[in-house]
C-alpha cells in the first residue's frame, strides 16, 4: 500500500445500493489514518478493503445525516474491540455532539481505547498543525451544519545529488545543511530546489460557496461529492448539493490535479456519465468516478 493513498468505502448519498455501500473514506497519510463519514456498513467494508481498526488515528464526521454517520457505532466499537494501542481522535460539528454522544454510546461494550473528542466550530478552524501537516475545517452549505476537511503538507526542498556532489557535501554534512541552511559556504539553495507540499481536501454535502473554493484551492487530490447531474441542478441546490459540472468547475479553477468524484444518487445507473459531464465542465486533469472498494494514490509531488 502507498504511503498516502485513499481507500474508498461507500459511495452511495443517502441510501445503500447493491452496488454502493453507505460513504466511508480512509486516508492513509504517513503514520496518520484517517476515517472520513463512516456510514452504516463501513466496519465491514474496511474488512474488505483490508483496513485495520489498528490503522485508524482519526474520525472525521462533515455531518450527521445517516449516510455519513451511522457507522461510527460499529467502528468505535471495533477500535475497543482490538484495543488499538494508541489513542484516536474524533472531529465533528460542535452541533451535533449529542448525534455522536449516542452513536458512541448505542450499545454496551467495554472501552479500553483513548477516543479524545475534539468538536468543530466556527467559520474555519485549524485542527492539527503537528509541523509535518496542517489539517483544517471549513463550514460548509447543507440543510445542517457540515465541514470539509482539507490537508496541507508544509513546503520544503529537495536535496539534488548532482548539486551536493559538485559541492563535496556527503554523508552527515547533507543532514547539517538541512539544519543550519549553510556548510562550508555552501546554502542550502545552492543544493536544493522548492518542494511543495501535497495537499487534500474531502468535501461533502454542500452547495457551491466559498469553502467549497477554499478547501479545493491548490489539491493534490480532492475528494467531492457529485450527488447529481447537471440536468438535476435544481434538485441539488434544493438540498444542498452539488452536480458533477458544478464539482468539476471547482476543480478546474482551483487547480487540482486528481478529482475523486463520489456520494451518487441511486437515481442514476451509469457511472460514465459522471466522468462525460465533469469532462465537459472543463476539468482536464486525473479523473475518478470512484466505486466502493476503489483506491487513490495521492499523486507524486509537483515538480517547480
Amino acid at each position: 500500500m502507498s504511503a498516502r493513498e485513499l481507500v474508498v468505502l461507500g459511495t452511495a448519498s443517502q441510501v445503500p445500493t447493491r452496488h454502493r455501500n453507505h460513504n466511508g473514506y480512509f486516508l492513509r497519510w504517513d503514520a496518520e489514518g484517517i476515517l472520513f463519514d463512516p456510514g452504516e456498513g463501513t466496519q465491514r467494508q474496511m474488512l474488505r478493503a483490508g483496513v485495520a481498526a489498528h490503522d485508524l488515528t482519526r474520525l472525521c464526521v462533515t455531518h450527521f445525516h445517516g449516510d455519513h454517520s451511522l457507522g461510527l457505532a460499529g467502528v468505535i466499537q471495533r477500535i475497543n474491540l482490538d484495543r488499538v494501542p494508541h489513542p484516536v481522535t474524533a472531529h465533528y460539528p460542535e452541533s451535533g455532539r449529542r448525534f455522536f454522544d449516542r452513536l458512541r454510546y448505542a450499545t454496551a461494550y467495554r472501552e479500553t481505547v483513548a477516543l479524545r473528542e475534539e468538536p468543530v466550530k466556527g467559520e474555519a478552524v485549524v485542527l492539527v498543525d503537528s509541523g509535518a501537516f496542517l489539517l483544517e475545517a471549513r463550514r460548509l452549505s447543507h440543510p445542517v451544519e457540515a465541514y470539509g476537511y482539507r490537508l496541507v503538507e508544509p513546503d520544503g526542498r529537495r536535496m539534488l545529488p548532482e548539486r551536493l556532489a559538485a559541492h563535496g557535501i556527503t554523508g552527515p554534512a547533507v543532514g547539517r545543511l538541512q539544519r543550519e541552511g549553510e556548510v562550508d559556504g555552501v546554502t542550502l539553495a545552492d543544493v536544493s530546489e522548492p518542494r511543495p507540499g501535497q495537499r487534500f481536501a474531502f468535501v461533502m454535502d454542500t452547495r457551491l460557496c466559498d469553502a467549497v473554493y477554499a478547501l479545493a484551492d491548490g489539491c493534490d487530490l480532492l475528494v467531492i461529492e457529485s450527488t447529481f447531474l447537471d440536468e438535476d441542478a435544481a434538485l441539488a441546490e434544493e438540498h444542498g448539493h452539488l452536480t458533477a459540472g458544478q464539482a468539476a468547475r471547482v476543480a478546474a479553477e482551483s487547480g487540482v490535479r486528481h478529482l475523486v468524484l463520489t456520494h451518487f444518487s441511486q437515481r442514476y445507473t451509469d457511472p460514465a456519465d459522471f466522468e462525460r459531464q465533469a469532462r465537459d465542465a472543463g476539468f482536464e486533469g486525473e479523473l475518478t468516478v470512484a466505486q466502493d472498494l476503489g483506491r487513490v494514490a495521492v499523486p507524486k509531488r509537483r515538480r517547480t
